[in-house]
């Protein structure tokens, strides 16, 4: 272990009161992954107290850097009045890229490409924190939090109107966000689940920016439809039960925020396995990793996540694919994806073969959010499609930022 894990682990310990060792239990020790200024307490494994684990918890919050990574800020103005938040990561003036383009175009040289990246359900714009450590500084890259999500304010239209969520309503909200943060220049843009749908809902409704501007797309565990079909991994008549009163418990849910928060707090356990089940699929992942999908997620209110669910059921957006046809387009998805299964992003390449530019990924041992799961791959992948799309491929710097598996280093 290196020093930095010693001093984590031995931080840690003294956190949770040196009970690790007066717990008396063989075995459950510290899980300590070191990782650049990153580690992990493995929570999941530890057999004691609630209090125990509350204090690993804590202990994981304060020793990961993830989500840390932070750029020029700014807000966009969505049509219903809802302020969206986003955050820039310039080129670096000093890039050779950027000294290339002063060489060829002197001070008039054209706008550069801007990466845009668009979250999932119940994420934010730190679900991207490994592509951000690795483009950073040789990309221009926007990052920004769908409505209701991380920064951004409540959807005005679905608090002062009631109006439910719609996939082409965050379509638009996505389209105020590089009419804002990227109003010129060439795009290639990036989507995960919910994002991917709203690339799709903005190809939808303007096709002629996809024509005009976009160079390249990537779709990430994501689907163009059919959602309603998909069990989680449930047996099939269980799924069709919990289908019929799931949305009617959620909207009561909603009703009730308080009482659910805190009722979320007191089965923090309970919560925290599901979330793992549900995102990742290696036994491998760093567990401050699993922790930080964790706080992603349950930082979403239960109102928000009645909200949004219906819309999902609704979405179909298979005849919009047709607007990226001629494009660069990375489809990747994990092999054990419960939420949006690996044949939905199967079915998006099926749409798009016809034109050769299209590069299937399915990645084995991979849960939906294979972005943290597999952050070495996913940014080779885009990688790839900046340099197929004419953008200058990156050299990677994920390892520097943590990543999600350390060869050499036993699993408790």
């Amino acid at each position: 272990m290196s020093d930095t894990g010693t001093r984590i682990a031995r931080a840690a310990e003294e956190a949770a009161g040196g009970g690790w060792r007066k717990a008396g239990i063989a075995g459950a020790a510290i899980g300590v992954i070191a990782a650049g200024a990153a580690a992990g307490v493995a929570v999941e494994r530890l057999t004691v107290g609630r209090g125990m684990r509350k204090k690993a918890r804590l202990a994981l919050d304060s020793a990961g850097p993830y989500g840390s990574l932070r750029g020029m800020p700014g807000k966009a103005l969505a049509e219903d009045g809802t302020v969206l938040y986003y955050e820039v990561d310039e080129v670096e003036p000093d890039s050779a890229q950027a000294r290339r383009k002063r060489r060829l175009f002197g001070r008039k040289a054209p706008a550069p490409v801007t990466v845009v990246f668009s979250h999932g359900y119940c994420l934010s714009q730190d679900s991207w924190h490994f592509q951000r450590a690795a483009l950073r500084g040789v990309v221009r890259t926007v990052y920004w939090d769908q409505r209701s999500h991380g920064r951004s304010e409540r959807g005005k239209a679905q608090v002062e109107r009631e109006e439910p969520v719609t996939i082409d309503q965050l379509g638009r909200d996505l389209k105020a966000v590089i009419d804002e943060a990227a109003p010129e220049g060439p795009l290639v843009l990036v989507g995960h689940s919910m994002g991917g749908m709203t690339v799709m809902a903005l190809a939808d409704q303007f096709p002629e920016l996809i024509r005009d501007r976009v160079v390249g797309v990537a779709f990430i565990g994501t689907s163009s439809g059919r959602l309603g079909e998909v069990n989680y991994g449930l047996p099939v008549a269980g799924m069709n039960a919990v289908r019929r009163v799931l949305p009617g418990v959620l909207k009561a849910l909603g009703s009730r925020v308080e009482l659910v928060e805190r009722a979320r707090g007191a089965t923090a356990d309970l919560f925290a396995g599901i979330i793992k089940r549900y995102s990742f699929a290696s036994r491998e992942v760093d567990p401050a990793i699993a922790r930080f999908a964790e706080r992603l997620i349950e930082s979403t209110p239960i109102d928000v996540v009645a909200e949004f669910y219906p819309a999902f059921g609704e979405h179909d957006k298979t005849a919009a694919l047709r607007q990226f046809a001629d494009l660069p387009v990375l489809v990747l998805a994990g092999d054990k994806d419960l939420v949006t299964p690996s044949e939905h992003s199967e079915a998006i390449a099926d749409e798009l073969q016809a034109s050769g530019k299209t590069e299937l990924v399915i990645v084995p041992d991979a849960g939906h959010l294979v972005m943290l799961e597999h952050p070495e791959l996913v940014m080779d992948r885009l990688a790839d499609l900046l340099a197929r799309a004419g953008v200058a491929a990156p050299a990677a710097n994920v390892v520097v930022h943590g990543s999600t598996a350390q060869p050499g280093v036993d699993r408790p």
